[in-house]
């Protein structure tokens, strides 16, 4: 007989999310969120679906924030995984994601074609904006990135370099505060 809570448990379920950081030489796209109370970054990605195969979900991802296709960009290995187990606002308990932070380079005549903002749906059917920056990825390590990824991110020696290990600081509630 399997026994379920009566209230779900904090992390008990797991996402995962896959996002691309996306060269332009040494540029790299962000997507930066506006609000109230704060300014944030995220490399463009989302959460998986059910059922979704990690390549075809990266793919759509990218196409949909960024309006790319990634047959047009070069590379697409897996530079990091962060785990996140962060208590946040809200009624639902937090799920534990595991974010799957992919690599990619596009010229400059790919990179003239992409968004230059993408529209995240909000569980009421609204959406936010979020605006696409190119950032000198040097100049990342006191942005405000989540998963917090920018001092990695700035401490690589070009943007091709290979990445010792891939799997960074866990984000906890111990070293981060949801915003």
């Amino acid at each position: 007989m399997t026994h379920t809570p009566a209230t779900p448990v904090p992390f008990s379920r797991i996402k995962i999310r896959t996002g691309a950081l996306v060269f332009c030489g040494d540029d790299v796209a962000l997507i930066r969120r506006d609000r109230a109370d704060s300014t944030h970054y995220t490399p463009p990605g989302g959460n998986v679906e059910d059922g979704e195969d990690l390549v075809t979900a990266l793919g759509r991802e990218l196409a949909e924030e960024l309006g790319l296709d990634t047959s047009a960009a070069e590379g697409g290995d897996l530079m990091w995984v962060v785990d996140q187990r962060v208590s946040r606002p809200g009624p639902t308990p937090p799920p534990r994601k595991l974010h799957l932070i992919h690599r990619f380079h596009i010229t400059p005549e790919v990179r003239a074609g992409l968004a230059g903002q993408e529209l995240d749906e909000l569980p009421d059917g609204g959406h936010e904006i979020g605006v696409i920056e190119w950032v000198d990825y040097r100049k990342t390590a006191d942005l405000p990135i989540f998963p917090p990824i920018g001092a990695a991110l700035a401490a690589l020696s070009h943007p091709r370099a290979a990445v010792a290990d891939a799997a960074l600081e866990a984000v906890t509630d111990a070293n981060y505060t949801w915003v």
